[in-house]
């Protein structure tokens, strides 16, 4: 097992294993992620625990395990500087620290946990012993030291980073990029993140590759904006990242990286790929690349695209050639299997008069086609009521969306029963629907509602419900306690009966608090009273 040693005769096994010490340190290094001080000074004790087991190779997985996080990295210093190991592990956890620095051969662990120490004699003595020294695993800390406040420690730190990050760069760059983008915004920080700049620039392929596949997303575009300006990437390899990326921003700026050059090298064939890419960022600018190439008929044809940027561009080449845009989008709509685009075209450059193509699509077989029919009735200010209305209660969750977005601007000339039908219904996107209906309708209507969804199965629901209930009676509080009158509830006898029966049965929901606000108001507003 890693870290532990062999077992002859009647030795015990070994304490630091996976099932020992560093089993422990995985432990408190999950906890002190989220944990107050207290997780914090727990992984400074396993630390040691380990550290004083004497194996150095078991003390650099023990301290590996805390780097690899550099967000723990950046919070352990900062509870040193702040609090040092408070508490009962103060005193204890400081004279071992210092104690075993001071020693012929200290420890990783001893070594790394003293840069962080209060006082900058022992810190810059921590800095000495690690570029000294060079381990990967203690970088980030090392990276912590070169923003320290004492300027003798800063620029030991700074020269030590320089230097290793200059003799080698692919054990070194991967462990201190992921601190420095952690630091980046401190007042101190140009230093390192000009020096890390500077090595992915000069560093060899297989380098920056593997910070490019490794870490997460900011220092995903920290690696590809420093590998872009220098010029590392072959038209192949952008067209590829645009394609495939998982980052919106990297796919985006690698597509118009792609197209400045096929477009300057006359690679139509490059612009054409990634015009059909699934990306609709990563489509409008391909488009636009062939438009700069005089290639308008390739992007007219894009006039039924999903995406509405896709479609804005495919409508100027459009132009350029003489097509009418309305009349194809009309000619289409028409069709019995209209692209969902086309529809969505007609809507933006359409009039009323264009509204009876997408009503006779209310109907349609394909929910896609039927959600898509009603937004562009909004869009185009032409939504009747009952024929919207009638897809209240459509099986798809989509159409529910937005023919329940089309009828909120007239929600006044709908039955008043209906939304409140919806609000008590058994799928989800129902009640959403009624709950968005009631909006607007005054406080009663409003808490009533809130109320109801209070208690929800759904938890997103019931999340809102109580949200809203909270706002309204705390707005009604704050009224109160500024010495205006309280806004009465403009309710029935009937309704205000059945507002205090809601309120005792969201009174867990809602909290103590809010609960007893609530029913003071309730009580404060009976009718008659």
């Amino acid at each position: 097992m890693i870290g532990s040693r062999r077992v002859t005769g009647d030795r015990p096994p070994s304490p630091v294993g996976e099932d020992g010490l560093l089993g422990s340190v995985r432990v408190a290094v999950d906890e002190a992620r989220t944990g107050r001080w207290e997780a914090l000074n727990r992984l400074v004790e396993v630390l040691l625990e380990v550290d004083a087991v004497g194996d150095e190779e078991a003390a650099w997985l023990a301290l590996a395990l805390v780097a690899g996080r550099p967000e723990l990295v950046v919070r352990l210093d900062e509870h040193a500087r702040s609090a040092l190991w408070r508490g009962e592990y103060q005193e204890p956890a400081l004279w071992r620290v210092s104690a075993r620095l001071s020693g012929d051969l200290p420890g990783p662990v001893a070594t790394v946990l003293a840069s962080m120490h209060g006082d900058g004699r022992i810190r810059e003595r921590a800095v000495s012993t690690m570029t000294g020294r060079p381990r990967a695993e203690a970088m980030p800390f090392l990276v912590l030291r070169t923003v320290d406040w004492v300027k003798p420690v800063r620029d030991q730190a700074r020269a030590g980073l320089a230097m290793l990050l200059a003799d080698d760069p692919a054990v070194h760059l991967p462990a201190v990029v992921p601190v420095v983008l952690r630091l980046e915004a401190r007042l101190r920080a140009g230093f390192a993140v000009a020096q890390v700049r500077a090595a992915v620039f000069a560093a060899t392929e297989q380098v920056w590759r593997g910070l490019l596949d490794s870490g997460g997303r900011r220092q995903r575009r920290f690696v590809f904006d420093i590998v872009l300006a220098q010029g590392g990437l072959r038209l192949s390899d952008l067209v590829a990242i645009a394609e495939s990326d998982p980052d919106v921003r990297v796919r985006a700026r690698a597509a118009e990286a792609a197209c400045r050059e096929a477009v300057w090298t006359r690679r139509l064939d490059a612009l054409k790929r990634l015009a059909r890419s699934a990306r609709a960022e990563v489509r409008v600018v391909a488009l636009t690349g062939l438009v700069r190439a005089g290639q308008d008929a390739e992007v007219a044809a894009y006039l039924d695209d999903d995406a509405p940027l896709v479609r804005a561009v495919a409508r100027d080449a459009a132009r350029r050639l003489g097509t009418d845009a309305r009349e194809h989008y009309r000619s289409a709509v028409g069709t019995g299997e209209p692209a969902s685009g086309a529809i969505a075209g007609l809507a933006e450059i359409g009039s009323v008069a264009d509204a009876p193509l997408l009503q006779r699509l209310l109907g349609h077989g394909q929910a896609r086609l039927r959600a898509q029919a009603v937004r562009g009735l909004r869009l185009l200010d032409a939504v009747g009521v009952g024929e919207v209305a009638a897809l209240l209660r459509d099986p798809s969750p989509a159409v529910v969306r937005e023919v329940t977005a089309a009828l909120r601007p007239v929600a006044g000339a709908l039955p008043p029963a209906l939304a409140w039908e919806l609000l008590r219904d058994g799928r989800v996107e129902l009640r959403r629907a009624g709950y968005r209906l009631l909006r607007g309708r005054g406080v009663g209507v409003e808490l009533r509602a809130a109320l109801i969804l209070a208690v929800d199965a759904d938890p997103r629901l019931a999340e809102r419900g109580t949200a809203d209930a909270t706002r309204v009676t705390r707005d009604a509080a704050r009224t109160a306690g500024h010495r205006a009158p309280q806004p009465p509830l403009r309710v029935t006898g009937t309704e205000h009966a059945e507002l205090v029966t809601l309120a005792a049965r969201a009174a867990a929901a809602l909290g103590a608090e809010t609960s007893q606000r609530l029913t003071g108001w309730l009580t404060s507003s009976r009718p008659g009273g």
